[in-house]
C-alpha cells in the first residue's frame, strides 16, 4: 500500500479505526479479530484506538485489549505496525461523554493503555478531547512529560482547533506529529485545521471519514457526486470518499472504522484509486 508519514514513521495511507468493534452494537470478538487481520492482510499498518472505546459501564480499554489480541494472533511480523491510542475522554453513562484532562489522570491513563497494548512505549498517544475544566496547556504539558520520559514515542491531539494546534506544538517543542479531527463530506468544518496541518507538516487524521457508523453505508445516497464518480470508476462511493480525502493534502491519513473484514478491505483499496483534478474539484465543491 502507498505510504504516508506520521512523525518519523511510514504508515499506510489508509488506517483502521477500532471504535465500531467495541461500542454498542459491536460484533463478536471473532469477527472483530478477523476484521483487524483483514486490515493487516490488505497492507494497513496503522490502527487507531482509545481507552474509551468500550460499551457504557464496561471497564475501559476493551478496544485496546482487542487490538493487542489480534496482533498477537496474526501470525506475521507486527514490528512495523503503529498503534495509536488516546486518553482524556470517558463514557461514564449512557448518552454522555465526559472529559478528564487533568495531568495526573492522563499520565496514569497512558501507562494503563501501554499495559493493555502490551508495549513498553506507546507508538502514538493523543490527547482525546479538551477538558473545559482544565487549562489546555496543563493537559498538553502532561503529554509532553509522557514524551520526555519515554512512556510514549510520539504525541498527537484530537478534536482541536487551530489555536490549540499551534499551542500544543509549542508546548511539545515542535514535536506534535498528528491532529485527529472529524472530517467527511458531511462534516467539513475541520478544513482550517487540515490546512494548518498541511502548512506545518503535521499528519491530519480524519475520524469518521465516511460520515460515521450510521452514515457510511448511506454515503452514496446522501452525496450523489460521490456515487456518480464511483460508478464511473466501478468502485464503491466509500472508496471515492477516502481517495478524495487523500487527494486534499499529502498529510491526510483517513482512519475509517470497520467491524467487518469486507469493509476495511474495500476501504484499503482507496489508496490506489486515482481521481482526476476535475473529479476532486467536483467532490470538493
Amino acid at each position: 500500500m502507498k505510504q504516508r508519514t506520521i512523525g518519523d514513521v511510514q504508515v499506510s495511507s489508509i488506517g483502521l479505526g477500532g471504535m465500531p468493534m467495541s461500542i454498542e452494537g459491536r460484533p463478536d470478538r471473532a469477527r472483530s479479530i478477523a476484521t483487524i487481520h483483514a486490515a493487516l492482510d490488505a497492507g494497513v499498518n496503522f490502527i487507531d484506538t482509545a481507552d474509551a472505546y468500550q460499551e457504557v459501564g464496561e471497564a475501559v480499554g476493551h478496544n485496546e485489549t482487542l487490538i493487542a489480541e489480534a496482533l498477537a494472533s496474526w501470525g506475521s511480523d507486527t514490528t512495523g505496525i503503529l498503534v495509536a491510542t488516546k486518553g482524556g475522554h470517558l463514557r461514564p453513562e449512557p448518552g454522555a461523554w465526559a472529559q478528564n484532562g487533568h495531568p495526573d489522570y492522563l499520565k496514569d491513563a497512558a501507562k494503563a493503555s501501554a499495559k493493555r497494548l502490551g508495549v513498553e512505549s506507546i507508538g502514538l498517544y493523543q490527547f482525546h478531547r479538551p477538558d473545559p475544566e482544565v487549562d489546555y496547556a496543563d493537559s498538553v504539558g502532561a503529554i509532553r512529560d509522557l514524551l520526555d520520559d519515554g512512556t510514549i514515542r510520539m504525541a498527537g491531539i484530537s478534536n482541536a482547533n487551530p489555536d490549540q494546534i499551534r499551542q500544543a506544538n509549542e508546548i511539545l517543542g515542535g514535536r506534535l506529529v498528528s491532529v485527529q479531527n472529524q472530517f467527511s463530506p458531511k462534516f467539513r468544518s475541520s478544513e482550517p485545521e487540515l490546512e494548518l496541518c498541511a502548512e506545518l507538516g503535521i499528519a491530519f487524521l480524519p475520524w469518521s471519514p465516511l460520515g460515521g457508523i450510521g452514515g457510511a453505508k448511506e454515503l452514496g445516497g446522501k452525496w450523489a457526486e460521490f456515487q456518480t464518480i464511483a460508478d464511473a470508476h466501478g468502485v464503491s462511493p466509500q472508496q471515492v470518499c477516502l481517495a478524495w480525502e487523500l487527494a486534499l493534502a499529502p498529510i491526510v491519513i483517513p482512519i475509517p472504522g470497520a467491524s467487518r473484514p469486507e469493509s476495511i478491505t474495500d476501504s484499503a483499496l482507496a489508496a490506489e484509486l486515482e481521481l482526476t483534478a476535475e473529479e476532486i474539484a467536483r467532490l470538493s465543491a
